[in-house]
């Protein structure tokens, strides 16, 4: 039921939760607009911050934003409030991706899916993308298991790669890396998105800090932020020989399923966080039509692939940059 309006501490901590999530090249391209009356959290999406060349349906742009609402709905099961969810409300308005109806429940018990969501909330301070090595040691099963249970709850699949198909899976990232390459729009894209903390201090992109080593055999799933540039003192240090990638699927390709993709994406992110799992994301060939429905097991793929998921044990990888809550907040009447 609804009360009285939020008071500005926990309406900051939700909307600061909520933009701890990753986007596409920490674009953070989101807007929350905040009606005091209505208690109600509307997440839009900040439509400068698309991406024409690698993104020019905005599929990733949702991801992005529907990562920040699983953890705005995380943050809201923590504090023992209701979050009540509408994706796409305002047809007419593609710009408006989600209402969040925050309700109090001072005398109701915790229903179980909302005790599930607030278990997660440690992770969300914690989480962070390393474009690290990790070593050899597989995830075991009981914790894939986990993770899978995680991304049906928000209604995707998530599917641990085993050979060939893993391998076919590789050969894309490499065939991705090649196209990038040889795409200057793309590359000028990519680089408006990096961020030189010498001369900087940034509030979004992703920092040189951020790059992490290069990979001295250069097979390394991760996107290398650093491109061809040279940047003194960056070490080169084996990878992984075999990566542990995972497929995020959904059944349906549009926005609403995209939004709950990053739902999904968020969701396992956190329990792979609390799980002690480091992650990362190979999303090149995503980005390339041609390339992304080559992805699915030729077997037994179904869906459509949303994203590349890299797993392991190893560095966490450091924090980084957040827009000011100045910037992503509006508080209406």
């Amino acid at each position: 039921m609804l009360s009285q309006p939020l008071d500005d501490t926990t309406l900051t901590g939700l909307v600061a939760d909520a933009t701890a999530a990753p986007s596409m090249h920490n674009a953070q391209p989101w807007q929350f607009r905040y009606t005091r009356a209505g208690r109600t959290l509307t997440l839009l999406a900040d439509l400068d911050r698309v991406m024409p060349e690698a993104d020019p349906a905005a599929r990733a742009l949702h991801i992005g934003c529907g990562a920040a609402l699983l953890n705005l709905r995380v943050s809201a099961a923590h504090r023992g409030l209701e979050a009540v969810t509408a994706l796409l409300p305002e047809p007419s308005d593609s710009a408006v991706l989600a209402t969040v109806r925050l309700g109090s429940r001072p005398d109701a018990p915790r229903e179980p899916a909302d005790e599930a969501l607030a278990a997660l909330h440690p992770a969300i301070r914690e989480r962070h993308t390393s474009r690290y090595p990790f070593d050899e040691q597989a995830v075991p099963e009981d914790v894939r298991a986990h993770l899978t249970d995680a991304a049906r709850a928000e209604g995707a699949d998530f599917t641990f790669l085993a050979s060939p198909h893993l391998e076919t899976v590789l050969e894309l990232i490499r065939d991705a890396e090649g196209y990038d390459r040889g795409d200057p729009a793309r590359v000028a894209e990519e680089h408006r998105w990096t961020r030189d903390t010498k001369t900087e201090a940034p509030v979004d992109g992703i920092p040189d800090y951020a790059f992490g080593p290069r990979d001295a055999s250069e097979g390394a799933t991760t996107r290398d932020f650093a491109g061809t540039g040279v940047f003194p003192g960056r070490p080169r240090v084996p990878f992984e020989k075999r990566p542990q990638l995972a497929l995020l699927t959904t059944p349906g390709d549009r926005a609403v399923d995209w939004l709950r993709a990053g739902q999904a994406l968020e969701r396992v992110l956190l329990a792979a966080t609390l799980h002690q799992v480091s992650t990362s994301f190979a999303t090149q060939p995503v980005e390339w039509p041609d390339l992304r429905w080559l992805l699915r097991d030729p077997v037994s793929g179904t869906g459509h692939t949303q994203m590349i998921v890299r797993l392991g044990y190893g560095p966490t990888g450091p924090r980084t940059p957040r827009r000011p809550l100045a910037q992503v907040l509006t508080i209406e009447p």
